[in-house]
């Protein structure tokens, strides 16, 4: 199966040649210290800012009590308490690559002038079709005790407008420090994709491994669900694909799935979904992505079509200075 990178354009006149979104890391400003200083900004604008975000819709949660407890606070509240610090991290992700690298945040998706909503909408339903048929449908023909159905139309109905805004914050968040900023860095580096594939791999692995899924199904789940897909898979259709449109879109249709639809008990995120599992199975769990990739890859590549590479970018997409 030979597949094409989408590719924008880099340089003007006779100089014009394709660039994808990993060679943009080299317009705008782009010497090491400012990589480590961009990475500061982020972690801080994230771990910090974010944190301190969480610990006050905790706080907002229950003003009676004097021991922050997340356990007693509403499944709202826990939503927001998971996602209240994302927000800042993207604007830690912005700030770094506005002021510091002087290049234009697009750069972490895409080498063209405009993002593909048709690429991002078919990385979404590439990856929904897999994860509903398999992960879901399947784990309910296999471990029917497991499911119970809690609908509330009205909290749901509330919650639903709050579960996508954030949700997709969220996910196009970490698709642009991960996917975008990471391998970007790394690229400077070391270009060879399978390095860059590993580095964004693992560094997106390490702060899932905090998730609560990782102690109940241990390594197989750390390998499965955070290593190979999200960390490596993406990664590599991104390297491929030449931007990170395919990543933003399976990435938000794995996470609004089981934010907005199937809750599993203990996971990280509690929500008022309609169908409640209660028990992951991790070795099911890990047989369904195995199978969920290749159909993911055939949806992606075979089902649905590359966009033409569009008008050249930014002022002429110039090499910038260090």
């Amino acid at each position: 199966m030979r597949i094409k990178a989408i590719k924008g354009h880099l340089g003007i006149g006779p100089e014009v040649k394709d660039a994808t979104y990993v060679e943009a890391a080299r317009w705008g400003k782009y010497r090491g210290w400012r990589y480590v200083l961009g990475l500061v900004i982020i972690l801080f604008a994230w771990l910090v800012v974010g944190t301190g975000a969480s610990v006050l819709v905790v706080i907002i949660g229950q003003p009676d009590y004097f021991v922050l407890d997340y356990l007693v606070l509403d499944p709202f509240e826990k939503f927001l308490f998971v996602m209240a610090g994302f927000p800042f991290f993207l604007a830690g992700v912005l700030i770094a690559v506005t002021l510091i690298h002087r290049r234009h945040p697009l750069t972490l998706i895409t080498a063209r002038k405009k993002i593909s909503w048709r690429r991002i909408g078919q990385g979404f339903v590439a990856w929904s079709v897999p994860a509903c048929l398999i992960g879901v449908l399947g784990q309910y023909l296999f471990y029917p005790d497991t499911f119970t159905f809690n609908f509330d139309l009205a909290t749901f109905a509330l919650f639903v407008p709050l579960a996508l805004v954030f949700t997709a914050i969220q996910t196009t968040t970490e698709e642009l420090f991960f996917r975008g900023y990471i391998v970007q860095g790394a690229s400077l580096i070391w270009s060879n994709r399978v390095f860059l594939a590993l580095v964004a791999a693992v560094v997106f692995t390490l702060p899932h491994l905090l998730n609560p899924e990782v102690s109940a199904g241990g390594w197989l789940t750390v390998f499965s669900n955070y290593f190979l897909v999200p960390g490596l898979l993406w990664t590599v259709v991104s390297l491929i694909d030449g931007t990170t449109e395919l990543a933003i879109g399976a990435h938000f249709a794995n996470n609004i799935g089981s934010i907005l639809l199937f809750n599993i008990t203990g996971s990280a995120v509690t929500t008022p979904a309609p169908f409640t599992i209660s028990e992951y199975h991790a070795t099911y769990g890990a047989l369904s992505v195995l199978v969920a990739i290749p159909i993911f890859l055939a949806i992606a590549y075979k089902v649905f079509k590359h966009d033409e590479a569009s008008k050249p970018v930014f002022q002429g997409g110039r090499i910038g200075r260090r």
